[in-house]
């Protein structure tokens, strides 16, 4: 019997998935954002942001060999991953993010990742607002 839902459950519809568009695919796209980006750093992450425009956001991520083994490289790689995943709306429409780890974070989970990230992109780049403001800026609802 076969399963329509697949392995990862509901976590593989919509907006869940990363998509090939969503990646930095290639080294000299990777190093572009890197070298013209913004930078925050963490105690575990560099982060590198810059917002060439366009619609689309696109995400990489990169763990060199002094920060583990394998086995360790992948889980963090794969937890980024699934970050970036479920809070999209902290990687804004146009903007191109590199993630560089430098160390292995003790509690590689997405608990752990979340909790030290999400704080740093905060006071870096502020919270994305969704949609308009109920007032425009500058209107105040007691002028005449």
């Amino acid at each position: 019997m076969t399963s329509t839902i697949g392995e990862g459950g509901a976590r593989r519809s919509g907006a869940f998935r990363l998509l090939k568009e969503e990646r930095l695919r290639t080294d000299r796209e990777y190093r572009e954002v890197v070298r013209k980006g913004e930078r925050t750093s963490t105690p575990h992450f560099t982060v590198y942001r810059d917002f060439p425009g366009g619609e689309g956001r696109k995400i990489g991520v990169s763990v060199g060999k002094r920060v583990g083994r394998a086995v360790v490289r992948n889980r963090i790689k794969r937890v980024l991953r699934e970050f970036y995943r479920f809070h999209k709306s902290a990687f804004p429409s146009g903007s191109r993010t590199a993630i560089v780890v430098r160390k292995a974070p003790p509690r590689p989970c997405l608990d752990g990742i979340a909790g030290e990230l999400s704080p740093a992109l905060t006071r870096r780049w502020g919270q994305k607002k969704e949609g308009p403001a109920p007032c425009g800026q500058g209107i105040s609802s007691s002028a005449p």
